[in-house]
């Protein structure tokens, strides 16, 4: 899941860090003796505090960490489904390991960047998000940075193209999004949630079209593409203000927002690949140069220069979807 930041704010009206924790992407601010008011004056942000959008004490339960008994307190909240703040005056020492196992709403104190590292990735699922205590602005810029980086993983494997089938007009989706991507970065669309395509972004200019770095070309409107959390929506779903997963080619995600989504009749191509352990991958995207997929080099290379032996980067699960969600069940798509 992505991880969220929480600030604390000492200050309600030291407008320099609530500004600077805004544009670091803060989920919510926290204000232990309240203050929302003098804060929502400042910006439209959520807060935690006796009179915010998540009451403390209510919806949010801050648990000092001194003893087993305090260990015990904090576990029977997450048991409780509580949101659950834990600190301590030595942060290393929080049984971080024994209170994941209890619950996924649990949230590290941390007073820098580096704990706050350390929190969201112990034991690779990591807390929920972190409350970062300092007012040192540099310190809540790099916060900010590792909690944005610290999107979903997921494994990539190598497939070979097997075949591309011109297949006539379609209506495809073109995804615009409000995030800036980079060579080797994309998103995962693909026919069945158990087979995605690493769709290159649009980062690269021709003679004849400018380049397009905030945009995924993402193919047909049946397609499943994947957001956070592992779910997925079927392209035509898609709207303006979603949240969509970003990947580059080492499989590395975080999440753009979605800017407007285009549905438009283009020629389309079928491509179909498969992985060396045999999972079948494919996908529907339209017929032109500027659509690309991700060499496992991280190189875009267009659908129109595509042939049988190409590589690219694709991502499988096992099939099995409800709503986008995930489910075991024996399902069988072709």
């Amino acid at each position: 899941m992505s991880k969220e930041l929480i600030v604390r704010v000492k200050n309600p009206e030291d407008k320099t860090v609530v500004t600077t924790a805004l544009e670091s992407g803060v989920f919510a601010l926290l204000l232990e003796n309240g203050g929302s008011e003098k804060i929502k004056k400042l910006a439209r942000v959520k807060t935690i505090a006796p009179d915010g959008d998540y009451k403390l004490g209510e919806d949010f339960i801050i648990v000092e960490i001194k003893n087993k008994q305090d260990e015990e307190t904090a576990a029977k909240y997450l048991k409780q489904g509580k949101n659950v703040i834990v600190k301590t005056t030595d942060w290393t020492i929080i049984p971080i390991e024994n209170l994941l196992a209890q619950g996924d709403n649990l949230y590290a104190w941390v007073r820098n960047a580096e704990e706050a590292k350390t929190a969201i990735t112990i034991l690779e699922k990591g807390t929920k998000g972190v409350v970062l205590d300092t007012d040192d602005i540099n310190e809540i810029k790099k916060t900010g940075e590792v909690i944005r980086l610290a999107g979903e993983s997921v494994n990539l494997k190598t497939a070979t193209i097997k075949k591309i089938t011109p297949i006539g007009m379609c209506d495809r989706v073109c995804i615009d999004t409000a995030s800036l991507m980079e060579r080797g970065e994309g998103a995962l669309v693909g026919n069945s949630s158990a087979g995605m395509f690493l769709v290159h972004a649009e980062t690269e200019s021709n003679p004849y079209v400018a380049a397009r770095p905030f945009r995924v070309n993402a193919g047909a409107v049946h397609m499943y593409v994947r957001l956070p959390g592992g779910k997925t929506k079927y392209l035509s779903e898609i709207k303006s203000g979603d949240e969509i997963m970003i990947y580059n080619y080492k499989g590395e995600g975080r999440v753009a927002y979605v800017g407007r989504a285009k549905v438009e009749r283009r020629p389309m191509l079928l491509i179909e690949a498969e992985t060396e352990d045999g999972k079948k991958v494919a996908g529907i995207l339209q017929n032109a140069e500027t659509i690309r997929l991700t060499t496992p080099e991280g190189n875009p290379i267009s659908v129109v220069e595509l042939k049988p032996g190409d590589k690219v980067l694709v991502y499988t699960e096992k099939p099995g979807r409800h709503f986008g969600m995930k489910v075991e069940e024996t399902i069988i798509e072709k």
